[in-house]
């Protein structure tokens, strides 16, 4: 393709990116014990010609998420093992946010990790969420009812810290993962936030979780905070009836937009992303993200999250739609994304869905991960 806006430099809070093409956070399920690796090194590396890589989900506490080998930042080893990653990262010239992320009521209390913590599952309200596959658990249970967490402000403080964590090994940025339904999106959402103090019932209350969270990551990283917002629900149980996610994301992302972050992150709807609890009824909230809330977007850069193509993104960026577009599965099976698209080759990589993910059981973690061939220029 003739690109031209994709590659044009961009400013996201004091960090210049390169071009407008960003990797978006995807789990991959590659750490041990929480520890990130030298194989994770080489897979950010192959890809740092993109504009920003945003790091798979970082988990900010132990928790005993679905993914039992993601990655952490609570500990000195963590923070020298993403030191490792970062580094590389800038010495090929690329820039590396790290995605902070609490899973919330998705995690599970006979989950190693939780048993480790010795902590309940915390979520806003104890209302569980339909669903769930813990692989590594007996009997494939679903998700649990969680303990509504007494002082929100204890896990905001966990972000903060993580925050200062990510300073140390180096990251340009942080994004908070406000989607999804994790736990920043479990506090916005009514149908997962049922209190009646300060942090639920009214939109403002409910926003207040996510905003705080903000506020005290920006304490340690200035303007070079962003956050990941997915409007349209479906995954992990979440969705409000349209009118209010409307009100909802309308007012938390005018309120994020005052608060002069790096960029703020859209996922449009995607089936993918979408379930059905019950026979022919989605659990998502179809609507046009980009065409609702960019009017809500007036200070901040505006990434677009979900089955964006360059082709499309080109259009976006050209039009002033979106400043920079965010590309998940296509950068996973094709290392040389940026080159491709650059130099008009086609991302004709068939995706290796039995090795998307792992576990310790696993053979070859490379398989499915660093193993992607590049094309021939």
């Amino acid at each position: 393709m003739a690109s031209k806006a994709l590659f044009n430099p961009i400013q996201v809070g004091d960090v210049t990116l390169k071009n407008r093409i960003t990797m978006s956070a995807l789990t991959r399920n590659r750490a041990v014990d929480t520890v990130p690796t030298d194989l994770m090194k080489e897979y950010y590396i192959q890809r740092a010609d993109a504009g920003l890589i945003v790091v798979e989900g970082i988990l900010i506490v132990r928790q005993g998420s679905e993914w039992p080998n993601a990655p952490g930042i609570w500990s000195e080893e963590q923070v020298a093992g993403w030191k490792n990653i970062v580094d590389a990262v800038h010495n090929a010239g690329g820039k590396i946010f790290a995605q902070l992320w609490h899973v919330g009521r998705t995690a599970h209390p006979d989950a190693e990790q939780q048993k480790i913590a010795g902590t309940p599952v915390y979520a806003p309200s104890a209302i569980s969420a339909r669903g769930g596959k813990f692989r590594t658990i007996e009997g494939q249970p679903g998700y649990t009812t969680p303990t509504a967490v007494e002082d929100p402000w204890l896990i905001i403080n966990q972000y903060k810290q993580a925050a200062i964590n990510a300073k140390k090994a180096g990251f340009d940025g942080v994004e908070l993962h406000g989607a999804n339904g994790y736990i920043i999106h479990q506090f916005l959402d009514s149908t997962s936030n049922h209190r009646t103090d300060q942090w639920g019932g009214s939109i403002e209350n409910r926003s207040r979780f996510g905003l705080e969270a903000i506020k005290a990551v920006k304490e340690v990283y200035g303007r070079n905070v962003a956050i990941k917002l997915s409007p349209a629900g479906g995954y992990n149980d979440m969705g409000m009836p349209l009118p209010e996610t409307i009100d909802t994301f309308s007012y938390f992302i005018t309120e994020a937009d005052k608060l002069d972050l790096a960029y703020i992150t859209l996922m449009r709807y995607s089936p993918y992303l979408d379930v059905e609890y019950e026979p022919g009824v989605k659990r998502g909230i179809q609507h046009d993200t980009l065409e609702t809330y960019r009017p809500f977007i007036k200070n901040t850069k505006l990434i677009l999250n979900v089955n964006v193509t360059p082709e499309e993104g080109e259009e976006l960026v050209s039009s002033g739609k979106v400043d920079a577009i965010a590309i998940g599965m296509n950068f996973l099976t094709h290392p040389d994304l940026v080159k491709r698209v650059l130099h008009g080759k086609p991302l004709d990589n068939v995706p290796d869905f039995a090795h998307m993910q792992t576990n310790k059981n696993s053979g070859d973690w490379a398989t499915g991960y660093t193993d992607y061939p590049t094309a021939v220029y």
